[in-house]
């Protein structure tokens, strides 16, 4: 029987699968958009069906996914292999130009372990909140949806605005550098207090890039339309 109480969880679930997901989605925007402009939505609907497949079964083996944490350890790993590789070697990238079909699913698998990584605390954390299992499937299923559009806009904001992948890598090796010490069992270096030092020192660079990012693209006539 369907009780209001289901509604109201699904509507929250799936807001905060939504939320904690941003940085999700830039993540699978920055993968997606090393593919031709005609396969990014495909590989994005694929990598995001197959973790949707996942969180079905994880479900079911939320115990042994807190006892194995190396998944998470991994997700960081590649994330911060991913982001040294741009800032060190920027020209074979910019050469990497050739995709092949091999390279596509090799992305579109990458994008479901990427999510993989991500999911592992929102799993914990609905499981928490219901013993429902389609009440919790729901919701989770909602968020990604949510996250597959997230990803799209910014694979536009990077196609206009160019030097925003400064911005997005950063993102993306802070991101992997804190799934790796949380993983751990490390305090996380904390972003979101303003007491601590690494609060305004990320952020400051951020906000740098970010401004960066709008006056070169203005200097180029980048527009952006969603």
């Amino acid at each position: 029987m369907v009780t209001f109480n289901d509604i109201f969880l699904i509507v929250f679930l799936a807001f905060l699968e939504g939320i904690l997901s941003i940085d999700n989605a830039l993540v699978l925007a920055v993968l997606a958009k090393a593919l031709p402009k005609e396969q990014r939505k495909k590989a994005l609907t694929y990598g995001l069906a197959g973790a949707v497949v996942f969180r079905l079964a994880a479900l079911f083996l939320v115990t042994w996914i807190i006892k194995y944490r190396w998944v998470k350890i991994a997700g960081g790993l590649y994330l911060v292999f991913m982001a040294a590789k741009h800032f060190l070697f920027p020209s074979k990238n910019n050469a990497d130009t050739k995709v092949t079909r091999g390279s596509f699913w090799k992305v579109v698998l990458v994008i479901e372990l990427t999510d993989i990584a991500f999911a592992v605390d929102s799993i914990l954390a609905a499981v928490a909140l219901s013993s429902k299992i389609w009440v919790i499937f729901t919701g989770g299923f909602i968020g990604v949806i949510m996250m597959r559009y997230a990803a799209t806009v910014f694979i536009k904001v990077l196609e206009k605005f160019p030097s925003f992948e400064v911005t997005a890598y950063l993102l993306v090796l802070w991101i992997g550098v804190k799934l790796v010490l949380e993983s751990t069992g490390h305090a996380a270096l904390n972003f979101h207090s303003a007491a601590q030092p690494a609060f305004w020192i990320f952020w400051g660079v951020m906000a740098a890039s970010i401004a960066m990012g709008f006056r070169r693209g203005g200097r180029q006539g980048g527009t952006f339309k969603p």
